[in-house]
């Protein structure tokens, strides 16, 4: 059985369109990942179907009410079980791969998409977790959870026709991945690595590792600096800051 995926919204119609599509939409398809999409209008209780009212204090903007949200909570409880509740807020733990890892593991996951001036706070005792897709303000929750769904079912066994491109790609083990060529070997005066194009597979491999190590010191310093490197890649470091491509920095 799949990962079940609640999503408590009050903008249904948004998810349709991407997860029929693409590696979520085969997930899907293929029952890895079981997606339901809970109106919160629906555990409204006034004739205006209200989900939000004014914040206590003062201020701009509207706040999301908690009576609606417990609602919808304890249907998705009734109908599938209590799941791994996760509240989408600027102000939860970063969105990163290891994260996105854990979740994947998760049988069943609810996720609340907030929206306004954010949830009232009183939502926090019923909930998980909090995660963030950044530090950044969008409109809502609806595309972090598109995001995150896309991450988990990615994920899932027998969606990717290669597995192993999961465990290699970035921010896999906090190291970007290193660079990828495909045809024509020559494009407009570039060329291909000649080890890429060699098939020795060991030289393949020490040359990946060396520019994905070279392009996470380059470009993400942040995650540098948590690596614990190997004897091996302080060599490839230091072979490759001896070369003519440091000058110009990873490719």
């Amino acid at each position: 059985m799949g990962v079940i995926v609640d999503v408590v919204t009050i903008f249904p119609e948004m998810f349709a369109p991407v997860l029929r599509v693409g590696m979520t939409g085969r997930a899907i398809a293929r029952g890895a990942l079981d997606v339901h999409i809970n109106d919160l209008r629906e555990h409204t209780t006034d004739k205006h179907r209200s989900t939000d009212d004014t914040p206590y204090g003062g201020g701009s903007g509207m706040v999301m009410l908690v009576e609606p949200l417990l609602r919808a909570l304890s249907a998705i409880e009734s109908a599938r079980g209590r799941g791994h509740r996760v509240l989408l807020t600027p102000a939860g733990k970063p969105l990163r791969q290891p994260l996105v890892r854990q979740l994947a593991e998760r049988s069943h996951l609810v996720l609340l998409c907030g929206r306004y001036e954010g949830v009232d706070e009183r939502i926090t005792s019923y909930i998980d977790e909090e995660v963030s897709l950044g530090d950044f303000v969008l409109a809502g929750g609806e595309l972090p959870a598109l995001v995150l769904i896309d991450a988990i079912g990615r994920l899932c066994p027998g969606v990717l026709h290669n597995e192993q491109s999961t465990v290699e790609e970035s921010f896999e083990q906090d190291v970007l991945e290193y660079p990828q060529y495909t045809r024509p070997a020559v494009f407009k005066g570039q060329t291909v690595p000649a080890v890429l194009l060699s098939g020795n597979h060991e030289q393949i491999r020490r040359w990946r590792r060396q520019q994905a190590l070279a392009r996470t010191r380059q470009r993400r310093p942040d995650l540098f600096g948590g690596i614990a490197l190997t004897s091996e890649d302080h060599r490839l470091l230091a072979e490759y800051d001896a070369s003519p491509a440091a000058s110009g920095g990873a490719s």
